[in-house]
């Protein structure tokens, strides 16, 4: 009571001071108003600012390439710089990187290494395009680092895709740098022609002028074929020798010439296209010859090597390749081999010759040349030697019903020159060709009206370019034995029909010829036969070159080796059979290997064997319990082991084959290890003859003892379990019911059983003996897990004492805070008011010496006035005032004993609370 009724009086007289000091100054008020109000607005901003999200600045760039580098660094981004730099210059290389980038760390030596051979003619400038405040960053938006460019004066960017390597780099900007190659003699343009890429040439007139009409426009053309493929595969040439020119009919200045090995070459249309550098550059890719094409897959993810392997049967080569080295034979043997492979056209040869460029290399547009055409047309009439072989018809045969024996001829062509005709020569494989297409084709023959003897020309089965010609008649039985010793039987008749109804002259037919010793797989004759092989197969291959010094891996992967240190290696590619054949790497990779490799895939009946990748990284080890199979020991394992055999197929990926491990670990020792093998193999990484491949997984088959022939799957309707699988085990692997045992075969089989029956007998005392073990085991866990229990119930107790004690001590500390709280709150307010009593009593001190101020004014005044004034006057003023110093004095000492009282009120008051 006495405390609340004592803080009202004692509050009114501490607020009446200051309301009356801010009465008298109101700028105070003013301003504690601003003050707060801009604390507000600060703590608002500061609140605002910390809700947003926080960012770092990005740190400076650092040079990427060395101070020492002749490679122009502008790691800030700088590309106005750059593009002025580039005004300067003729020939610009462009590296744009990210610092980050793996990719660019591995190219910067590559630059720089090209960067050093060629710096005192091409600028080498190296661009940061990372970073965010450069303008590289902002006007470029590339996808993948590093990114190269090339400008040739102003024409460009011309982008490099090729590998990251120096001397692919380094002939790429040469290429750039020289676009075309200057042919002033007959030698030059040989060599010119000799290449197997494409060639451009254009003839131009320098007499006149030092750039004649045309020449840019081809010049730019040369860089536009750079800048759509990367790999350069034409090459641009320049003829200014009049003469060297019309050894290609190129006669008037301007005109360009497409040079093609097999097929005519062309002349560029003027009349039909408008000149320009990107009509030249687009009927020159277009028109092109590809006879064998570089592969350089950049190992990401490409499709580039699945769709080239997608267009047929490919044939890879893999050669170590130097781009700089001028002089490389054995990719000059290599194209040799693709150019005869390609030339259907066997009156031509390979290689060109200068001296009949005029007649075998005519463009298709030159109408100087009036008899291109017939000379095309008897070039294809112009074929190998024909081969005869007599043949006794079967009884099913259409044909049998009126004759029983016919001569057939193969690689006869309608309308064949006699003078073109050579020596005879005979091939077993074209034989038995020349039989199936004779056996399928039987419905499409016509047939001659004749007494004796009938004869039919028939396309053949395999070669759209090989006639056949068959010419049957009846002979009786017993003249049959004599026929090889008879030469003259058959007799060639006057009038032939082809199967496509037309009649043609057969004076000129050649005998046939019967000796049999011809008929032999000539696998190692002459390039005879292997020109234009590409024609006369529907297998016709694709040739590709690969870097070994770059992509070996792909090799290895065919199944080259990977300790060979001569990397060489070529391998046939058939997506759509799925297989792929390797040649020897015993024997060197030159010509002959080569197109007996390709001959021997192109017959009807390939001697080729499909190549088996085998899993390399397989380690065999006897203490295993599973045996790990591959393809090199599949046989070894499986076929001449003297035991049964049970193989599981699987994969890596392959989650429920991974589940049975466990179960062929257990069926792998409880089967007796002298008598079964328990086997596995990994299907994707080894492969294995197509009778035992599956297209199922898991698959498992078992293989018994001397009858691995009749090998038995696992029935896919039942569950994988070692109860099943020892049933099917032992089911297969007894003898066969249908095969007679004697004595001795039941004595064997008596002693296979019994050796079976105390093998088992043996491993189920061991499981005896583990479940005995076990049950002890059980025993003590029990025990254990008992007293586990009781100290648990005994934590548990001790955990609910402590739990109470907890809430108890809570509750104190409770009590504790709020006393704390309470009595904080009391000093808080007794200091304010200790705060209010100072201000007071300081406002008093200042209050009674302003009035001795003003009674010492007016004792000094009264003093004046008693001088001038009447004695008795001033006695009477001096009463007066003494009468009013009195009367303040009391008011002063009334103030100072009100104030005592407070002081000593509040002072009691104080004491009572505490």
């Amino acid at each position: 009571m006495s405390l609340c009724g004592d803080s009202g009086p004692a509050a009114a007289p501490r607020l009446r001071p200051r309301a009356a000091q801010m009465a008298r100054r109101p700028e105070l008020l003013c301003g504690a108003a601003i003050l707060l109000g801009c604390a507000f607005l600060i703590a608002l901003k500061v609140t605002c600012s910390r809700a947003k999200d926080v960012t770092m600045p990005a740190k400076l760039p650092v040079s990427f390439f060395s101070t020492r580098s002749p490679v122009i660094d502008l790691f800030r981004g700088q590309l106005d710089y750059a593009d002025h730099l580039r005004q300067d210059s003729e020939i610009v290389l462009y590296f744009f990187y990210a610092p980050w980038c793996g990719q660019s760390i591995a190219a910067r030596e590559e630059i720089e290494h090209v960067a050093s051979r060629l710096s005192d003619q091409v600028l080498f400038v190296a661009v940061n395009c990372w970073w965010n405040q450069g303008k590289c960053r902002k006007q470029k938006h590339f996808f993948y680092f590093p990114v190269i460019h090339l400008y040739h004066r102003s024409f460009g960017p011309i982008e490099y895709k090729g590998p990251m390597s120096a001397v692919y780099i380094e002939k790429f900007v040469r290429r750039v740098m020289t676009p075309l190659l200057y042919i002033s003699s007959r030698s030059k343009l040989l060599d010119f022609l000799s290449n197997y890429e494409p060639g451009v040439l254009g003839y131009f007139e320098f007499n006149a002028s030092p750039q004649p009409p045309g020449y840019l426009t081809f010049f730019t053309s040369a860089l536009h074929s750079l800048k759509k493929d990367y790999l350069g595969t034409i090459r641009f040439g320049v003829i200014t020798d009049k003469h060297v020119a019309e050894e290609i009919s190129l006669v008037h200045s301007g005109s360009v010439y497409l040079h093609r090995h097999v097929n005519t070459s062309l002349i560029y249309p003027n009349d039909i296209m408008n000149y320009t550098a990107e009509n030249i550059c687009k009927w020159a890719l277009e028109n092109r010859e590809v006879l064998i094409r570089w592969l350089r897959p950049h190992g990401g993810k490409s499709l580039l090597l699945n769709n080239e392997l997608k267009k047929g049967p490919a044939l890879l080569i893999f050669i170590p390749y130097n781009p700089l080295a001028e002089i490389n034979p054995l990719l000059d043997e290599i194209t040799k081999v693709a150019l005869e492979y390609h030339n259907c056209n066997k009156s031509r040869a390979a290689e060109p010759d200068l001296q009949h460029l005029g007649d075998t290399d005519s463009p298709a547009f030159d109408s100087s040349v009036p008899d291109a055409h017939t000379k095309l047309s008897e070039t294809f009439s112009i074929t190998k030697s024909p081969c005869c072989n007599t043949v006794v018809l079967p009884q099913w045969h259409s044909i049998s019903r009126t004759h029983n024996v016919c001569e057939l001829c193969i690689n006869q062509t309608l309308g064949v020159k006699p003078n073109k005709v050579h020596v005879p020569h005979c091939n077993f494989f074209e034989i038995e060709a020349a039989l199936d297409s004779f056996y399928l084709q039987e419905h499409t023959f016509f047939q001659v009206i004749s007494n004796t003897i009938e004869c039919s020309n028939f396309l053949s089965f395999y070669s759209p370019f090989s006639y056949y010609t068959a010419c049957c008649r009846t002979v009786n039985r017993h003249f049959l034995s004599f026929i090889s010793s008879e030469k003259t039987i058959f007799q060639t008749p006057k009038v032939t029909f082809s199967s496509h109804g037309k009649k043609d002259d057969a004076q000129h037919s050649i005998p046939h010829i019967e000796d049999r010793n011809c008929f032999i797989p000539d696998l190692h004759s002459s390039g005879t036969n292997f020109t234009g092989l590409s024609c006369r197969t529907n297998k016709t291959l694709n040739l590709y070159l690969l870097d070994s010094n770059l992509f070996w891996i792909y090799a290895e992967r065919l199944g080259a080796s990977r300790s060979t240190h001569l990397k060489e290696f070529a391998a046939i590619v058939d997506l759509k059979e799925e297989v792929h054949y390797v040649l020897d790497q015993n024997q060197s990779l030159v010509g002959s290997t080569l197109e007996n490799f390709i001959k021997n895939f192109s017959i009807l009946y390939s001697p080729l064997k499909r190549h088996l990748v085998d899993d390399p990284s397989v380690h065999l080890h006897d203490q295993h319990v599973i045996t790990e199979v591959t393809t090199n020991t599949f046989h070894r394992t499986v076929f001449l082991s003297e035991k049964n055999v049970l193989l599981l197929y699987y994969a890596q990926w392959c989650g429920f084959c991974a589940s049975l491990n466990h179960i062929f670990i257990q069926l792998a020792r409880l089967l007796p290890p002298d008598n079964f093998i328990v086997a596995r193999i990994d299907i994707t990484r080894n492969d294995l003859p197509w009778e035992f491949m599956t297209d199922r997984l898991p698959t498992i088959l078992f293989f018994p003892y001397q009858r691995k022939e009749q090998s038995v799957k696992f029935p896919e309707d039942l569950s994988v379990n070692l109860p099943n699988l020892l049933k099917f085990i032992l089911y297969h692997s007894s003898f066969s019911s249908s095969e007679p045992c004697t004595k001795e075969c039941l004595h064997k089989e008596t002693v296979l059983q019994q050796g079976h029956i105390s093998h088992l007998q043996r491993e189920i005392e061991k499981l005896r003996s583990e479940i005995t073990a076990l049950h002890q085991a059980h025993a003590q866990l029990e025990a254990q897990l008992s007293e586990a229990r009781r100290e648990e119930h005994r934590l548990q107790q001790q955990k609910h004492t402590l739990e109470k004690q907890h809430k108890t001590l809570q509750l104190h500390s409770e009590q504790l805070q709020a006393t704390y709280n309470q009595k904080n709150q009391e000093l808080l307010a007794m200091a304010e008011k200790l705060q209010e009593l100072a201000d007071a009593s300081e406002n008093l001190l200042k209050e009674n010496t302003l009035l001795r101020i003003l009674v010492a004014s007016r004792e000094g005044k009264l003093q004046s006035q008693d001088e001038i004034k009447e004695p008795l006057h001033s006695e009477q003023t001096l009463s007066e005032d003494n009468s009013e110093v009195s009367t303040a004095t009391d008011t002063l000492e009334e103030k100072r004993i009100d104030n005592i009282d407070t002081t000593e009120t509040e002072h009691s008051s104080g004491n009572r609370t505490e």
